[in-house]
């Protein structure tokens, strides 16, 4: 079992930044990627960003240019910039290898 705690969700102004961090706990070992979804009311959940235990990344079109991903060891943060209050959604952190996990997810509101 795979243990993941997110943290640095909160209220922002649009054009501003918020950095999400995400600590995997457990067996950790056999984890191959880390990431973050998102999921705005009423929609389904989508993937903002993950980043490979090799570094490789890869974003949605939507952050590209705005959001930077980041791993260290057991640990995935995500550095959002330039937010829209299309950003604004529950924010979950996932871990996957070889099972898919999650976690309980950090609200993430941006608006004026």
């Amino acid at each position: 079992q795979v243990r993941l705690v997110e943290s640095g969700g909160g209220l922002v102004q649009p054009g501003g930044s918020l950095r999400l961090s995400c600590a995997a706990s457990g067996f950790i070992s056999n984890i191959k990627t880390m990431g973050w979804y998102r999921q705005a009311p009423g929609k389904e959940r989508d993937l903002v960003a993950v980043i490979t235990s090799g570094g490789v990344t890869n974003y949605a079109d939507s952050v590209k240019g705005r959001f930077t991903i980041s791993r260290d060891k057991n640990t995935v943060a995500l550095q959002m910039s330039s937010l829209k209050p299309e950003d604004t959604a529950v924010y979950y952190c996932n871990a996957y290898g070889p099972a898919n996990y999650w976690g309980k997810g950090t609200l993430v509101t941006v608006s004026s």
